[in-house]
């Protein structure tokens, strides 16, 4: 009897042990992450993210799954960046110029004309001065940059042609509620309008703004092109997204678990570069298809002797040390 008092026990304290651990696993399963952003489900972004959200979960055998917010569902670019540091959401994309409002450096390739090409752009990503002022940002938020993804070659819309900086002055342009963009509307002496992002098309079709300027991939997914008549190729700043983690997620991930989440986020930016990159190749012909006129012929130079002068100029929106300028410069 008492044999089979002790071996029931041992039987059922196995049979504890188990659910316990199939219990942990389960609780392990629950943990919901929720990655935002403001871009359309049919962009490269929004696409890499739930790529990245599937491999992450199979990559940490369930442990984490993640949901992604698209289109501004939990906030425009500010209230999510806000929200990452109250904990109302866990991941972000978002424009280096709205993580540059909390740490001033990391917004420095938003400054006009400052990225040579795509090249430069691709050297700076892959630099020591991008951890280096990504860990600036880190320090001051808590908050863990993951990945830097290609955004495109930012371009103006209008009803009109824009060939030089003079054809720009006094125009309403909308740009992103972001600092540093006021820098590239003083080179020109355009009258910046900040807009959330979301709210841009109804702008230009009621004519609030006269204008707008985004790369070309995002003025097509944003239907921009139906309420301007002109795509002015004036490659003003060579834009970046930033895959932020939360400080409070990535805190509490294991080592391993931190590796998964930084393998898969690069990995999925890459994705997101190479698929913006492409299609910025693509696009020209297809908005000349659509009936839009392209200005090509946009005197580059012209405006990049505008905006130079800016670059170190605190009352324009730098925030930057010279060394950091330098640096950025030096890169081939």
């Amino acid at each position: 009897m008492t044999f089979r008092v002790t071996r029931r026990t041992a039987v059922a304290g196995v049979a504890a042990t188990g659910l316990a651990v199939l219990g942990a696993r389960r609780a392990r399963a629950q943990t919901v992450l929720k990655w935002a952003h403001v871009y359309e489900i049919t962009e490269p972004y929004h696409e890499q993210a739930l790529w990245a959200a599937k491999e992450i979960e199979k990559r940490t055998n369930g442990a984490y799954a993640i949901e992604v917010f698209p289109a501004s569902q939990l906030g425009n670019e500010n209230q999510i960046n806000e929200g990452l540091g109250l904990g109302t959401v866990d991941m972000i994309y978002t424009g280096v110029a709205f993580a540059g409002s909390i740490y001033r450096p990391l917004s420095i390739t938003n400054a006009p004309y400052i990225l040579r090409d795509f090249d430069h752009w691709k050297a700076y990503r892959d630099s020591d001065l991008f951890p280096e002022l990504a860990s600036g940002y880190e320090d001051a938020t808590g908050n863990k940059v993951v990945a830097l993804n290609y955004y495109g070659e930012r371009h103006v819309t209008a009803n009109k042609a824009i060939r030089k900086p003079d054809d720009m002055k006094g125009m309403k342009l909308r740009v992103p509620p972001a600092p540093l963009f006021l820098m590239f509307t003083k080179s020109v002496g355009a009258n910046a309008t900040p807009i959330a992002f979301s709210e841009v098309y109804l702008a230009l079709q009621q004519k609030t703004v006269d204008g707008q300027e985004n790369p070309l991939p995002t003025i097509l997914a944003k239907k921009f092109y139906e309420v301007q008549s002109h795509i002015n190729l004036t490659g003003h700043i060579t834009e970046s997204l930033l895959t932020i983690v939360g400080g409070g997620v990535w805190d509490g991930l294991s080592d391993e678990e931190k590796t998964a989440f930084d393998d898969v986020l690069k990995e999925a930016a890459s994705r997101t570069t190479d698929q913006i990159r492409e299609s910025e190749g693509t696009l020209v012909a297809k908005f000349k298809d659509l009936g839009n006129t392209v200005v090509e012929d946009v005197d580059r130079e012209a405006f990049r002797e505008a905006a130079v002068p800016l670059h170190n100029d605190p009352d324009s929106g730098a925030g930057w040390t010279k060394e950091q300028y330098d640096a950025l410069q030096a890169l081939a």
